[in-house]
This record gives structure tokens, sequence and C-alpha cells, in this order.
């Protein structure tokens, strides 16, 4: 037994890479051909979809308890959360900007669609293609008709709409009612964030799941007919994490090595499962056990779940551009422009979820005259790009969360912090006046 004693030393984080090879071997080895019996790797897909589906049964309830708390608990304070919001809006907006950009001027340089010939539309690439919502549809789309319709869809965006609405009329109420509707918020929130825990045990499971079942459907020889594309939106995502969120943590004063600690664990099971709601639980925990608090990390991780989707916004800069160049078609630097303005409104409206981005990208497409076909050659290696501006879009909401904290003279954590292990970080807040402590005490 004492040889067997190393397992257990093996973190979180360590367990999710371990079953990301495992996954990739799997789906390997056992690939998915038509008409071919016995076991296939894409059979493993139902232990991402109960992974996935527990942590969709986290959403709803976290969101709404954590949102009512950090709310309603200031009082009648409601300027600060417009001042957050705000501030929050014009992040999102700049950050976006820089994203689109970056991307663009990848995808000019690199040219991946040249030599590229677009295949005869399929019955793939005819049903993939939908309008993109306008932009009225976007705004209409914000407010609910249900909140219980929207939890059931755990449709981020609407439950924190409600979850405001609601939390600001709980401020305005006074007496005992006020008080019992908050100790139920804060008990919810809780229990809640000790559910989170329970259920990211079964994440390297989930995720070694996934990764076999797109190895398995799609195969690893697939990069090879669209390596160029994939490598530049990799390439660009460095490029952006590395010219753009780090100049920002460091003007802002984030501990860099602080932060990454408390982001690999949610990065890596975003990049696994290419869901940014997968990453949502453990990130809302991480970023305050980091010194977010609550009310802060609440508002704009969600928020940002559906405004400042960073490697999402790039790779459709990237995409759109990139079957223009394989269907031979001389875009102008206005053109350019024009649809990249296009593609930061309506892609407010794209869901975190996987594949979610091909819906806007057919959108784009479809209104800029450029062919549907284009669709169904960058499914082929949809998988691993989505799992790639996934995990930047978890990155990059994380960094808003600390950098709004560290705008709003709230970020709280002491120089004695360090991380303990790849799932946790504990903070030694001193005990002072003034001084909150925000962690949980996991």
């Amino acid at each position: 037994m004492s040889r067997l004693r190393w397992i257990g030393r093996i973190s979180q984080a360590q367990w999710v890479v371990i079953a990301m090879i495992i996954g990739v071997a799997v789906g390997w080895m056992f690939p998915d051909r038509p008409g071919a019996g016995g076991f296939r790797a894409t059979d493993l897909q139902v232990l991402s979809n109960l992974f996935l589906r527990m942590v969709k049964s986290l959403v709803a309830p976290l969101l709404f308890a954590t949102l009512v708390v950090g709310i309603a608990g200031h009082g009648h304070d409601m300027k600060r959360v417009g001042t957050l919001a705000v501030r929050s809006l014009l992040y999102f907006e700049v950050v976006t900007a820089l994203a689109l950009a970056v991307g663009l001027l990848a995808v000019n340089v690199a040219q991946p669609g040249s030599g590229v010939t677009l295949a005869a539309p399929t019955a793939v690439g005819a049903t993939t293609v939908t309008k993109t919502p306008a932009f009225g549809n976007v705004l209409e789309h914000i407010v609910p008709q249900s909140f219980i319709d929207a939890a059931a869809r755990n449709d981020a965006l609407q439950i924190t709409f409600f979850s405001i609405v609601f939390a600001v009329a709980l401020a305005r109420v006074q007496g005992p009612v006020k008080a019992v509707m908050l100790t139920f918020c804060h008990a919810l929130s809780e229990v809640m964030f000790e559910f989170t825990p329970l259920v990211m045990r079964f994440a390297p499971i989930g995720v070694g799941g996934a990764i076999a079942a797109t190895v398995g459907k799609s195969g690893i020889g697939v990069l090879r007919h669209l390596g160029a594309l994939v490598f530049t939106l990799y390439g660009a995502l460095i490029v952006f994490a590395l010219a753009v969120l780090l100049p920002i943590a460091i003007a802002f004063r984030v501990p860099v090595r602080r932060f990454w600690s408390a982001t690999k664990e949610p990065w890596l099971i975003a990049f696994s499962t290419a869901s940014s709601e997968a990453a949502l639980p453990l990130a809302l925990a991480n970023m305050e056990r980091l010194g977010v608090p609550r009310h802060i990390a609440s508002f704009v991780l969600p928020a940002g779940y559906t405004f400042n989707m960073d490697g999402t916004t790039l790779y459709l800069a990237m995409a759109s551009i990139f079957v223009a160049q394989a269907a031979g078609i001389t875009l102008s630097v206005s053109q350019q422009l024009l649809m990249m303005v296009t593609l930061m409104l309506t892609s407010k409206g794209t869901a975190a979820v996987p594949r979610a981005s091909l819906v806007v990208l057919s959108g784009a497409l479809t209104q800029f005259g450029l062919p549907l076909e284009g669709i169904a050659v960058v499914l082929g290696v949809d998988a691993f790009m989505d799992m790639a501006r996934t995990s930047l879009n978890v990155v990059g909401n994380c960094l808003a969360s600390v950098v709004l904290a560290r705008w709003d003279g709230s970020f709280d954590v002491a120089p004695d912090v360090a991380p303990q292990n790849a799932r946790r970080i504990a903070l030694k807040v001193a005990e002072s006046p003034g001084v909150r402590r925000h962690g949980h005490g996991h």
C-alpha cells in the first residue's frame, strides 16, 4: 500500500492533465468509423455529458445567491453597483476590440486560407447555418420571460439580469423580510460553494471522456488539413495573452504567479470541455480565494461570459477572413473593419457552450457574401480551436474580475499568500480593523 501513496499526492490539476493524455490515446486507438462494431472512443462522450450536466446544475443557484448577497448586502449603495457595471463594460469593450485587432492582424500576416480549396456544400454545412440575431434581438434576449425557464436553460445572462433586479428590489426592502431573504441567499451560496468541489472531483473523468470522444470522431490527422489555421489561432491567442492581458495585469498590479495558480485549473477544465460554463463555478470560488470580493467576482465573471469573450472574438476575426482567403475573395480594409464591428456586436449573444460561435460566424459570412461552405471546412478542426479560445475566455474574465477589484480598491490579498496545492489558495489575511476576509476556509 505504501507504494500507492504517491497517487494521493497527485493534485486535481495533474489528474486533469493525465486524463487528457489518456483520452487522446483512447481516441486514437478506438476511432469512430462508420459501420465499425465494438467499443468506440465516442462511446465515452457520456462521461463528459454527465460531468457537464452536474456542472450546469450549479450555475443557476450559485449565480442567483452570490449576486443577491453581493448587491443587496450593500443596502442602498446602488451607486457602487452602477459604477461597477459601467467600469466593467468599458473594460470589456476595450479588451474585445484589442482581441479583434490581434486576430485580424494575425490572419492577414499568416494567410492561412491561401491554398485551401473550399469543398462543395454538405448537409453538415447546411444544417449549421442559421441567422445571427439582430442587435435588437440580442438586447431583448437579456430580459427573461421566466426565471424558471432561464434557470432550466442555464442562460447565464438572463439569470444575471433577473438576479440583479431582484437584488436591487431586496435592497429597497426594510425589516425582517430583508434579513430572512439575505440569510437564505447567504446560506444557499455557502452550500453551493461546498457543492462545487464535490462536482469537480469528477472533472478528470469527464475531461478524459470529452477528449477521447473528440479525437475518436475527428482523428488526430484532421489537424494536417487545416494546420495553418489552427497554429495561427494558437499563436495569436498566445500573442494576445502576452501583449494584452499580461501588460494589463502588470499595470493593475495583479500578483501574476498567484493569479495563475488560482486560474490554471478553471483554464484546464475550459480547455478540455470547450465550455466556459463548466469552469464558472470553480473560477468564482478561486477568484474569491485569491482576494476578489464576492460581489465583484459574481458580477464580472457572468457578465464577462457574454461581453468579454476575448478568445471567441479573436477566433471569429480569423475564421471569417480565413474563409474569404480560401474562396479567393479579397476584402478591403474598410470591409474588414466593418466585419469586425459586426462581429463585436453579434458575438455578445454567443452562449458559453461548445461551438456556439459557429452560429455567429455563419451569420457574418452570409452578411458579407462569403461562401457558407467555409463553415464545413472550419468544422473539421473547430473542436481543437474551440478548446483554445474558450480557455482564453476564462483567463480573460478571471483577470477582469481582479482588475475591477483593483480599480474599486477592494482587492483583499496579503503579501504572504502562497499556493498550497493546485486546487486552492489559502489566504492569510491579517486580522485588523477594516480588513474583510473573503475566503470560505476550505
